[in-house]
């Protein structure tokens, strides 16, 4: 093998390192810079040198020192072994970090991405003679009790049959499959492979998204559905619970496979997820969470350059296991912080400055990153679904929503979930303010609420929707008149509007039960607080309508224990009571 040549370090500008004498040399190929062998990746050519970004602190690194190239492009191992571990922003594992150099990461230190030694317990489905192309199974790893790793045919083998099958227990390295291609060239194949992180993973073609991705989260899943395979945007200011919205869907959303990047977030938020979620249990089947969870740490203390890297080895993870047929639900917090990153690197780079100082091709890398997701057809014969559904936060500096970052995310995401600070600092949670979000899935998604949980939700879901914007109008009227001198429908409008803020969209995240709510029983609760509506709303054009009467019936009063309910009959039966009782006020 041909030796590459080494370069030498003319220039070193905080994380940006420039090298002489790196003729051949690639985009995006990984160096290896100085005498401690810090990971880098070269991000400009300019004849023979290069600008270099480095993953790792480079105080002490003078000019003079080598450069060395390895021909490989920036890439995350693929294979058994990836759940319940914690990497940094380049895919090495923080245990792995530790058992090697202790808690302090120290520089220049190389460890695998995942164990080579472990043995695993190794099932052959193909067999021998069988006709295979890219993405087929080839056999299957019971990675953790949860999930059933599968083994594929790697991308960019077309057509092959199979010559050699091997079962049992076996290391990644060890050779499973030996595949024979239409030209006669031979593939051994292992239960690890490498994947490019700038390079989205191939599939057959992305469909339309129509199922929902349940999040347990009322607002969310009724108000303003994010679909399996769909892109949401949570922007808020400071302290307005982005981090806490994004925990709640790691770990209460029905998606098999969760990947969280903590990305330049404050390191005591990450220490957070990383002390809690071993600790927590997966609702949908009682095991340990960490079981179908990857968590990526990469926090604002850690190297910059790296924060740019953590958002590609993450989705480059996700799409690894979308391809074996799971709903992978990727969380990015934040992707204001990668953006920082880049615009720190550009800025280094000497690069023209677009708006508020982002680099000009700020715009493209968001839409790049978002269009990753989508619910797809995977490589392979047999016919496997898949879905990748991206979940980014962003912070917006002062809350101001018109910056780059959050405006450029919501040309690309159809889902935007707008955190207020006013609904925060009153304790409303989730905060999302539900007259700025939106969902565009709501009718991709009308099919399948009309048919597994209500032919109405739909509409229910519609006519609360319009009550709490009627109720945004005439809160004006009532700070300058006052709620009495409203007309007996107004003040109809404006007491259900009240149930539907503080009974429905108001949620516990304390109270197990609270927390996550089923869609069907999100329904029963919509329609018993709107049969208050539908029941009075031709009375109260009555003059002589007394409000106060409907206020005080007793099954009005019930209203703020519907969460508690859980049973239909319990919830019908309230809904008739109800409707009798106001009925009766005639």
């Amino acid at each position: 093998m041909e030796k590459l040549k080494t370069g030498k370090i003319i220039k070193v500008s905080g994380p940006l390192v420039v090298a002489k004498g790196m003729e051949g040399a690639k985009m995006y190929e990984v160096v290896r810079v100085g005498r401690e062998h810090l990971v880098g990746e070269v991000i400009r050519l300019e004849g023979d040198s290069a600008s270099i970004q480095v993953y790792e602190e480079t105080s002490g690194v003078a000019p003079g020192e080598p450069v060395e190239r390895t021909g490989n492009t920036l890439s995350v191992e693929l294979g058994p072994g990836l759940l319940q571990s914690i990497y940094d922003g380049i895919q090495r594992p923080l245990s792995a970090i530790e058992a090697k150099v202790g808690p302090f990461i120290t520089r220049g230190v190389e460890v695998p991405g995942l164990d080579h030694d472990k043995k695993w317990d190794y099932k052959a489905v193909a067999s021998k003679g069988q006709a295979v192309e890219a993405g087929d199974v080839l056999g299957t790893v019971q990675e953790t009790t949860l999930i059933e790793h599968k083994i594929m045919v790697p991308a960019g083998i077309s057509k092959a049959t199979v010559e050699e099958v091997n079962s049992g227990s076996m290391t990644i390295d060890e050779v499973v499959a030996v595949l024979k291609d239409e030209d006669g060239e031979k593939h051994k194949v292992t239960m690890v492979q490498k994947w490019p992180i700038r390079i989205p993973r191939p599939i057959k073609k992305k469909n339309i998204p129509s199922i929902p991705l349940v999040s347990g989260g009322r607002s969310i899943d009724t108000f303003f559905t994010l679909t399996k395979g769909g892109a949401a945007a949570i922007p808020g200011p400071f302290g307005a619970g982005k981090t806490v919205t994004q925990q709640t869907l790691a770990k209460y959303c029905d998606a098999q496979i969760i990947v969280y990047i903590g990305c330049g977030e404050r390191g005591n938020e990450m220490t957070e997820v990383l002390v809690e979620f071993p600790h927590l249990e997966d609702p949908n089947t009682g095991e340990p969470l960490m079981k179908r969870t990857i968590l990526i740490a990469n926090t604002s203390n850690m190297p910059v350059a790296a924060r740019e890297a953590s958002v590609y080895t993450g989705i480059t993870i996700a799409e690894y296991y979308r391809d074996m047929g799971y709903d992978v639900a990727l969380m990015a917090d934040s992707t204001s912080r990668w953006a920082e990153a880049m615009r720190e690197m550009s800025g280094r780079l000497e690069e023209m400055p677009g708006e508020e100082g982002y680099p000009a091709y700020l715009a493209s890398r968001i839409a790049a990153f978002y269009e990753r997701a989508g619910y797809v057809d995977c490589l392979g014969a047999e016919d496997r679904k898949g879905s990748l559904t991206v979940i980014g936060a962003v912070s917006p500096p002062g809350g101001d929503f018109s910056e780059p970052v959050t405006q450029n995310t919501l040309r690309v995401v159809k889902v935007f979930w707008g955190l207020d600070s006013k609904l925060a600092y009153s304790r409303h949670y989730p905060a999302i303010n539900w007259l700025t979000s939106y969902s565009l899935y709501q009718d991709n998604v009308e099919g399948y609420m009309r048919r597994e949980v209500a032919e109405d939700q739909p509409e229910y879901r519609n006519l609360a929707m319009d009550l709490l914007q009627q109720e945004a109008k005439l809160e004006e009227l009532v700070r300058l008149v006052g709620a009495d001198s409203l007309s007996g429908k107004e003040q109809l409008i404006l007491m259900v509007s009240k149930m539907l803020r503080e009974d429905y969209l108001y949620q516990n995240s304390f109270d197990a039960k609270d927390a996550r709510t089923p869609l069907k029983k999100q329904y029963q609760m919509l329609k018993t607080i709107l049969t208050v509506y539908k029941a009075a709303q031709e009375l109260v054009e009555n003059e002589e309508f007394d409000m106060e009467a409907l206020k005080n019936l007793d099954a009005v009063k019930e209203i703020p224990k519907v969460k508690d309910l859980d049973e239909d009959e319990q919830f019908e039966d309230l809904q008739n009571r109800l409707q009798s009782g106001i009925t009766s006020l005639a």
